[in-house]
């Protein structure tokens, strides 16, 4: 029986959220933490506050995005709970409203099948403030898991998803088995499972 597992990496895989790493460099952290707590909480359009929130980060060298993207710290029990899916036959994929520097190299050291996310565009090593990709609407991870499981001939009864925040919804929507981790309220809602302590290997013991 294939099954498919699907995580959000912001807050979920990782130890936080990227965009206040690179917010924190240029010195407007805060700024940033202000308008991603309200689109994840569902009080913001999702493309609006990533568009701005990405406006912010114009004149960040490149080089720097990906020191701070090689550093990044993945979440408790991150290693084991894609290890232990994947012993129980699982496909593990992540989505990200965030960005392909931080998801690539964090989910090639986890073991993750593929991940997908968004582009945060540079001009000769430096980012102009513009952002491409999959993952920028708040519908955008709910098309996605339904045009995987559409290619991988797996139904919504053996498909898990995880995740935090409101752009996680329209996943949760696709999915039999969905876990709220240390999310806002309005996940917890569409949520089978809330887990509310930062250790993902307590999901090994709902599948």
């Amino acid at each position: 029986m294939k099954k498919l597992a699907v995580f959000d990496f912001d807050s979920t895989l990782m130890d936080g959220e990227t965009i206040d790493f690179f917010a924190q460099e240029l010195g407007f952290k805060d700024k940033v933490v202000a308008i991603t707590k309200r689109a994840m909480a569902g009080e913001l359009d999702f493309y609006a506050s990533l568009v701005e929130r990405v406006s912010l980060l114009k004149g960040l060298p490149h080089s720097k995005v990906e020191e701070i993207c090689q550093n990044l710290p993945m979440m408790n029990g991150a290693s084991e709970v894609v290890a232990g899916l994947k012993a129980r036959g699982y496909t593990v994929v992540c989505f990200s409203g965030g960005f392909r520097d931080a998801t690539q190299p964090a989910c090639a050291t986890l073991g993750i099948d593929a991940d997908f996310s968004n582009f945060l565009h540079a001009e000769e090593g430096i980012l102009t403030g513009a952002v491409g990709g999959e993952m920028m609407y708040s519908n955008a991870k709910g098309d996605m898991i339904t045009r995987l499981q559409s290619l991988l001939g797996i139904d919504r009864a053996n498909t898990l998803v995880v995740g935090d925040g409101a752009n996680d919804l329209s996943m949760f929507a696709h999915a039999d088995t969905r876990v709220a981790f240390c999310a806002k309220p309005i996940l917890k809602e569409a949520a089978t499972h809330c887990i509310d302590v930062k250790d993902l290997k307590e999901i090994l013991k709902i599948v």
